[in-house]
């Protein structure tokens, strides 16, 4: 069966850009959200649920606790539903943890540290249970105020070059964000204002007491793909690992535990569930904000960003806000300093103009004079923020 990009424009519209209401919602059209950028989760949700506004998203992630941030896939933050988090943690974030144990073990035995570790092993699990311990005293703490009360976060990697980039650094980080990894802890409201990176911690059992409950690792692999193809399909086999950050021998094998149909894309050959609906028309203008999990969704990606990937794309990847018409991308966005929705179209799109507009206005509104800058610039967002 051959799908044509048409049909996958349509598909992602009326799958991914539906009129929400909630911000649970929102997070069940797309899967889960980025949230490498904390403004990313609020401006994801606000760009499809566009009667709400900003402490709409932050009730749902800190008073009714319905959306959670958690590391997965790709060892990406991603904000997902409470009720998906077991299924995620077991497909992904576990895998994730194991790789950092390991990392951190062995950057450990090499050194030089500062102060000298004499046992790698020991001391991993002294700076766990010390960690633990304080976190569960105080209820929620920064990693600053954990590495403060707990002396062994501050224990040091030392340089062991001249580069530039080759600087003392403490273990607090990679120690934190692999305990979080494991299920031992989890990331609640940052310090300061809803564009903070100031993450803050809080003992797992306040999400889940008795800790996130189990699930079979190849059971929420194959489920995790189905949930997936339910968003993103039709798909190659390229998209799904690259999305999940499989391997190819795990992505083989979730895949072929579900029914699926095989597909002809403009991309090469692909897979769609048997009940996908290809009906609908691909209508509208949305804006997305930086690493939002639409663009993110797929490796090949021709079909939607045409020949418009130098602008709006870093070096390693990461896009940039966009706009969207139709289910394709014809431009790009930028908040600048003063709050203000700064746009750029790279094509002709007639009385839709006015659409882009407004919507524009729409987000300037919602920001109230808030900067938004994202972690990885992209060369049309610095060139409209005046950077």
């Amino acid at each position: 069966m051959k799908i044509t990009d048409a049909q996958r424009r349509a598909r992602l519209v009326s799958r991914q850009f539906a009129a929400a209401s909630t911000p649970e919602a929102v997070v069940e059209s797309v899967l889960a959200l980025h949230a490498t950028d904390p403004a990313t989760v609020y401006l994801s949700v606000l760009a499809r649920a566009r009667s709400l506004g900003i402490d709409d998203v932050r009730a749902a992630m800190y008073e009714r606790r319905t959306l959670v941030r958690s590391m997965a896939m790709r060892r990406t933050l991603f904000v997902l539903a409470h009720d998906d988090l077991p299924l995620v943690h077991a497909a992904a974030s576990l895998g994730v943890a194991r790789t950092m144990r390991k990392r951190l073990l062995t950057q450990v035995e090499k050194g030089p540290t500062d102060p000298v570790v004499e046992n790698p092993a020991a001391w991993i699990a002294q700076v766990e249970q010390e960690t633990e311990t304080r976190l569960k005293a105080v209820g929620t703490a920064t990693g600053a105020e954990l590495s403060a009360a707990v002396p062994l976060l501050k224990t040091a990697f030392l340089p062991t070059t001249d580069k530039s980039y080759d600087v003392r650094r403490y273990v607090t980080s990679e120690v934190l964000v692999m305990m979080a990894a494991e299920g031992k802890m989890v990331r609640v409201e940052p310090r300061g204002a809803w564009t903070s990176r100031r993450h803050a911690w809080a003992p797992i059992d306040h999400w889940w007491p008795g800790g996130i409950p189990a699930v079979d690792e190849t059971d929420s692999r194959r489920e995790l793909v189905r949930r997936w193809l339910e968003v993103f399909g039709p798909a190659t086999m390229a998209d799904i690992q690259w999305w999940t950050g499989w391997n190819k021998t795990q992505t083989r094998a979730a895949v072929a535990t579900i029914d699926t149909v095989a597909v002809e894309l403009t991309a090469g050959e692909g897979i769609m569930l048997p009940d996908t609906d290809l009906s609908g028309s691909a209508r509208g203008v949305v804006l997305l904000p930086a690493l939002d999990p639409t663009p993110m969704g797929w490796k090949h990606r021709d079909w939607y960003l045409g020949d418009y990937k130098p602008p709006l794309f870093d070096t390693f990847g990461n896009i940039g806000p966009t706009i969207w018409l139709d289910g394709r991308i014809v431009g790009g966005w930028a908040v600048t300093p003063a709050g203000e929705v700064a746009t750029e179209l790279f094509e002709d799109i007639g009385s839709n103009t006015a659409d882009v507009t407004a919507e524009a206005e729409r987000i300037t509104t919602l920001l109230a004079g808030t900067a938004v800058v994202p972690s990885f610039p992209t060369p049309l967002e610095k060139r409209l923020r005046g950077r």
